[in-house]
Formats: structure tokens, sequence, C-alpha cells
């Protein structure tokens, strides 16, 4: 072989291999879809679920503003989460079932997301009346809350009710907030910076957990 033809030919050749490189990548990329978090509707979730005046919705659902009370007696809205993820769940301090084991797993994701200020919690006290701001900051200290990524929260019931059937989509059970109400669920639901419900989990359950996070790093990336 010349290798005088071969040595003005390596040029030639690695300017190819780039080339064939870069198609390669190319066409893959265009044959992979990018992966997304779905964006759920009223109309896309199981009807039991949502409150019949909006199970006809279609698109543009988000959660509606709301106004809380934390653990530290501070006035929570839609604000403090304003280009936040965040996940959002309902509970009560003297449940004795589903509810510490939620809180842990809230916990964990808390340690999980600690230095990402891109990433917040958000829980309602089911039983708003028993669960005083005192008796929210007792269970805050006991459940290591950080303050500034997790607030637990108290409030009007009915409100409270209303942003669980009509905003999250969190329980089966109708009801109108009134005295004889009662909502008791493991949904864990996450919110985007949007206030667009991106997915939904058993909080109970720890490949359900593992999936969420895995869910709040992809919905990072979009």
């Amino acid at each position: 072989m010349d290798l005088k033809y071969l040595k003005k030919s390596i040029p030639t050749i690695a300017i190819m291999a780039v080339f064939s490189v870069g198609m390669i990548y190319a066409i893959y990329t265009l044959l992979t879809p990018e992966k997304k978090l779905p964006i759920f509707n009223p109309s896309d979730v199981n009807p039991k679920l949502v409150d019949e005046s909006v199970v006809h919705i279609r698109r543009n659902h988000k959660v509606a503003d709301f106004s809380l009370i934390n653990q530290n007696g501070d006035t929570i809205t839609q604000d403090h989460y304003k280009d936040k993820i965040y996940v959002a769940d309902f509970f009560f301090t003297r449940c004795l079932t589903i509810c510490p084991v939620m809180t842990n797993n809230i916990g964990k994701l808390q340690e999980v997301f600690k230095n990402d200020d891109d990433v917040m919690f958000l829980s309602h006290s089911v039983t708003p009346d028993i669960d005083s701001v005192s008796v929210l900051k007792e269970y805050a200290i006991a459940k290591g809350v950080i303050d500034a990524k997790w607030n637990i929260t108290t409030g009007s019931k009915k409100h409270i009710y209303e942003l669980a059937r009509k905003s999250y989509f969190a329980v089966l059970e109708e009801g109108d907030g009134g005295l004889q109400d009662f909502i008791h669920t493991e949904n864990f639901i996450l919110v985007d910076k949007k206030k667009q419900i991106r997915g939904f989990y058993d909080g109970t359950n720890n490949d359900d957990i593992e999936r969420l996070i895995s869910d709040i790093m992809l919905l990072q990336t979009e």
C-alpha cells in the first residue's frame, strides 16, 4: 500500500468518521422520544377522584389559589410555591395508620432534596380544628421538618377539602367539607412550576417513593 496515499487519506477518513458518528447520534435522537411526565387534567383522572363540577375539564387545569396557616403561624399561599416543584399530601397528626408512614417518607424526600431550592413540600391537615398551630409545631419538630422546605398546614376545613377534591384529585370520597366530612388518603401529588399536576404516588409505598424521586429529577430537566 502507498504510505503517501494513506497519509493523505487520513484527514478524509477522520472527517467521514466524525460525520458518521454525528449522523448516527442525530438519527438516534430523532427516533428516541424525549421522556416527559404527563400533565393531568380532570378528564385524565379516575372520575371517582374528581369533583363533578370540574370532571369535564380537558386542559389547562391548575391548582387553585390557596391560603393556609403553617406550623409557625404564618399564612402560606400559592406565592410561597411560585416557580417551585412541590409534593402535596393530606394527613392528620393523630393518625396512627398511614399518616406516620407518609410523613416519614416526605422526610426522606426532604433529605434527598434538602439543598435543592427548586423542590418543596406541602402537607394539609384534614382535621384542621384539632391540628392547631401549636400542635403542628410540635409535630413538625418531632418529624424533623425544615421550615424553608416543608409547610405543614391547617386552615378552613372547607377550603382544604375543596383543594383535595377540585385541585389535587386526592380522594375518592365525595363530601362538602362539612362537620361530618372526613378524607383519608395515602396519595402524594406532584405539582410543577406552572401549578400543573404531573403525577400521583402511594405515599406508603417505597417503590412509589423512588419513582417520585426520579420523576422530580426528570421534571427539573424540562
